[in-house]
């Protein structure tokens, strides 16, 4: 095997024009590959973090069916005391969980005491809510949401706007609770706050207090409960020990709660999964770079060595041997282009983490890629290239093995 591995890089080297030229297709390959998951895996972390960060969690409990009716807010379908003691009692056990917050969402009509229009509201405990969502404060203009205490209001900033709300002004409240009664309360203006993704919503913050005195509520309630996992990636395994909450039957022998990750509730997550699809149709391109380039170079050295292959059959190299010298030669090729492109590809992500890569995102300017190149990317890459060369060889070195040794000696 030695001998047949010091034959091959001969031949490789004396045939340095082809052997440099289909190495070099293998290592842009390569490079474009690894390049690209990079950039694109940090594009998906960072919009990840966003969202999971400042709005919704890693996870979210809701009472059954509150998710399929959410944009009218229903009131109907809030936790109750004994259904939140049910929650907590299985999340303060799971010791995938790092924090959780309660929510009470409601509809609200919200005046200027010029102008009137209806907002959604959530009223949050701010303390738990940064605790769950880290990122929450960096949507507050000009604040924090420490400056969120009862008796004020994160009025969204497309109102703000549109109604010349400012800063420490006073505007008023009026809910409608589940009995059909009317109540309004004055709030001051604690700050503005925007959508994750740019301006736009009609999504206000007030303390969850404030909703239970707003809607008159004898005891707390509330519309879902967010969490957030110490680490993403055990998402699966959180929800395999939340499993137990989806067993509990209301008084119709129905389920009571449901259960769904941010991946279920957002949007955005139809672009991670194109982003995965276009991770796999650019690894498909790579595979007919690596097949085309291989199978093309050894096609042309077999038409090329005709009568060589002929000398060493008739000197009694058997069919297996000329069949492994010239996989071999597929497989040196595969491995070369592979190592240099893999060490390139390191190379350029190092370059653009130095120099920066910034985009935009809503009203989100000046974000900054940090492309970073996974060993696991990298090894699955350069496997499925070195198969990938080996396959491409197979066919010219039966090809080879199949020469007649008389026949060969007689091509001009």
């Amino acid at each position: 095997m030695k001998n047949i591995i010091k034959i091959s890089f001969r031949n490789l080297l004396r045939s340095g024009r082809r052997t440099v030229l289909t190495s070099s297709l293998i290592t842009i390959g390569v490079m474009f590959v690894l390049v690209y998951a990079a950039l694109s895996g940090s594009f998906k972390a960072y919009m990840v973090g966003q969202i999971t960060d400042s709005m919704l969690g890693h996870i979210q409990i809701h009472k059954k069916g509150y998710v399929a009716s959410i944009d009218n807010l229903p009131l109907d379908k809030n936790l109750n005391k004994k259904q939140i003691e049910k929650i907590t009692g299985i999340l303060d056990a799971n010791p995938y969980i790092e924090s959780y917050t309660f929510r009470l969402k409601l509809g609200a009509m919200f005046s200027n005491y010029v102008s009137s229009t209806s907002v959604r509201l959530n009223g949050i405990d701010p303390k738990r809510e940064t605790q769950t969502l880290p990122l929450f404060s960096s949507r507050i203009d000009g604040s924090d949401a420490s400056s969120l205490q009862e008796g004020s209001i994160l009025v969204p900033e497309l109102l703000a706007k549109g109604m010349d709300i400012k800063k420490d002004g006073t505007i008023v409240l009026v809910a409608t609770n589940q009995k059909g009664s009317v109540n309004g309360l004055n709030f001051k203006v604690a700050g503005t706050v925007e959508t994750v993704s740019g301006p736009g919503g009609r999504d206000g913050y007030i303390h969850i207090n404030d909703v239970k005195k707003l809607l008159r509520f004898k005891e707390l309630e509330v519309s879902e409960v967010v969490i957030r996992l110490k680490d993403v990636s055990h998402l699966q395994k959180a929800m395999k020990m939340m499993k137990p909450l989806t067993l509990f039957k209301n008084q119709k022998d129905k389920p009571m709660f449901e259960v769904h990750t941010w991946e279920q509730l957002s949007p955005f997550y139809n672009i991670v999964k194109m982003l995965n699809i276009m991770d796999i149709s650019i690894k498909i391109i790579l595979i007919s770079i690596v097949l085309i380039s291989i199978l093309n170079v050894m096609v042309m050295s077999v038409y090329e060595r005709i009568k060589e292959i002929g000398t060493i059959a008739a000197m009694g190299t058997t069919p297996s041997t000329i069949t492994k010298l010239f996989l071999t030669e597929g497989l040196m090729l595969g491995i070369f282009g592979t190592i240099i492109g893999s060490i390139l590809s390191y190379a350029v992500v190092f370059i653009i983490n130095m120099i920066g890569i910034t985009f935009s995102f809503g009203r989100q300017s000046g974000l900054t890629l940090n492309p970073v190149l996974n060993i696991n990317e990298v090894l699955i890459v350069s496997v499925i290239v070195i198969i990938i060369s080996l396959i491409a060889s197979i066919s010219p070195a039966r090809k080879a093995a199949k020469l007649n040794p008389v026949d060969a000696l007689r091509q001009n």
